[in-house]
């Protein structure tokens, strides 16, 4: 302080004392409505900034209960997926066990089906082929009497010709033997008669002979005449003989008679039966040649008719074997389309369960991540916070200056008021105070401070009064 001289001086100083009295009251008010501003600033700041952070941690909070609900959802979902694909596996196993038992059954009946069809039809085409031989022998049989048939036919005019031949040469032989049968009886009855009168003339010769001898000579006529007598004896034991000869010749040519009468009349009869049995060639050729020709017939028929159910077998064999290969097929086509919708199904619970187990471990990260970040953001707010309370109250706290263009245009209207609000209170000369924060704004900083650091004070230096934080900082 100055010294005094005089009481021109004491005034001078008493006036000066006010004027800076005055002057020090004006700039501790000036500096205490700049300190108030500069609180209610950074309690401003330090609000909005709790505010977004206290938003922040609400967006976090819901976010992640969102991704909470979303874990479980999706667990919940692939777990529902997963039981799905397990039942729906479990179903197409079945169902492809059942197909593979219905496509071992087909098979099996198919092939039964094929042996029986195979023994069936061999046993039907053994007992075809043997009709088949059967009629063909028999067709053999009658090919070669129709050979035997046709020779004799060819034949025939031949025989017929040497049994004209030969019935011309019996009855020439007969009229012949029957000529000369009549020459030699009516030459051995000529003869006989010649022979007779001959006899009878020689008789009458010799017995006249005799006679005229007997009366010339008696002694040489009994001599002569018993000569004689020899002679005639002789002669007539000759022609006896002769006659024998003739009678037994005679005989003989009766008994050939009768012998080629007998033959004239077997030769007939071998003509007749002959013919007779020409005749009934005849018919039995006519008959047979229309029997081949209805056996030619049938077994044209049944040849056909062998054909046919033959082509017919092999088509009705080819078409159910063709039926059961189409069934075999469409079941092994429906059994690889069971198969490539379980690996299709596979994958997809495949690619789900990596989808999940990506989720989930991104999930993590970023729910570590958020965590840590809001760990480290409430651990820097909390450091930053009890940094600048300590420096607040120490005092030792420098005054930041504060960029309005860096605050938010509620921040800028809020200093506005409050600058406009100390500059109405310094007009009315009340005692000035620091306008404290309101209820709600108190409520909502204490609560926020309260919630994220429990170990903070619950009120701001800037709801002090002014005095207090000016001889704080004196």
């Amino acid at each position: 302080m100055p010294i005094k001289k005089g009481k021109k001086a004491k005034g001078k100083e008493k006036n000066d004392v006010k004027l800076e009295s005055k002057r020090v009251k004006v700039s501790d008010i000036e500096r205490a409505k700049a300190n108030a501003a500069l609180w209610e600033a950074r309690c401003d700041l330090t609000e909005s900034s709790r505010a977004e952070d206290r938003e922040a941690a609400r967006r976090l909070s819901q976010i992640n209960q969102q991704l909470t609900a979303l874990q479980h959802h999706t667990e919940n979902n692939s777990i529902e997926i997963v039981a799905v694909l397990r039942n729906k596996h479990l179903q197409n196993e079945d169902k492809i066990k059942a197909l593979e038992q219905q496509i071992q059954l087909e098979k099996t009946r198919a092939s039964q089906e094929k042996e029986n069809l195979a023994i069936q039809y061999t046993l039907k085409i053994s007992e075809l082929e043997e009709k088949f031989e059967n009629r063909s022998s028999e067709f053999d049989m009658i090919q070669e009497e129709l050979k035997i048939i046709n020779d004799f036919l060819k034949k025939k005019p031949q025989m017929e010709q040497e049994l004209k031949n030969l019935k011309e040469t019996l009855e020439n032989a007969d009229l012949g033997h029957k000529k000369t049968l009549a020459r030699m009886e009516q030459k051995f009855f000529n003869n006989k008669v010649f022979l007779e009168k001959e006899v009878e003339q020689k008789i009458g010769v010799l017995a006249e002979r005799a006679h005229n001898e007997s009366i010339r000579q008696l002694d040489d006529a009994s001599r002569s005449v018993f000569k004689e007598n020899v002679r005639l004896n002789k002669a007539l034991g000759y022609h006896i003989k002769k006659v024998e000869d003739l009678r037994k010749r005679n005989t003989a040519l009766a008994e050939e008679n009768n012998i080629l009468s007998l033959h004239k009349e077997m030769s007939q009869d071998t003509s007749n039966y002959t013919i007779s049995k020409l005749a009934a060639q005849r018919t039995t050729v006519s008959e047979l040649r229309a029997k081949v020709f209805t056996l030619e017939q049938a077994l044209a028929s049944m040849v056909a008719e062998f054909e046919s159910e033959k082509a017919d077998i092999k088509q009705r064999a080819a078409v159910r074997s063709q039926a059961g290969g189409v069934e075999l097929d469409k079941l092994q086509k429906l059994l690889s389309v069971r198969d490539r919708e379980l690996s299709r199904v596979r994958r997809i619970a495949r690619s789900v369960v990596e989808q999940r187990s990506d989720m989930e471990v991104h999930f993590h990260e970023a729910l570590n991540q958020v965590k840590q970040e809001m760990l480290m953001h409430r651990q820097e707010a909390e450091v930053n916070h009890s940094r600048r309370m300590d420096e607040a109250e120490k005092g030792s706290q420098k005054k930041a200056k504060v960029n309005i263009s860096e605050m938010t245009w509620e921040q800028r209207e809020r200093v506005l008021r409050l600058l406009f609000a100390k500059m109405n209170s310094l007009t009315s000369k009340k005692p000035i105070h620091a306008p404290a924060l309101t209820d709600s704004e108190g409520n909502r900083c204490s609560s926020s401070l309260g919630s994220e650091e429990e170990e903070s004070h619950a009120t701001f230096l800037t709801q002090e009064p002014v005095s207090s934080m000016s001889s704080s900082e004196n």
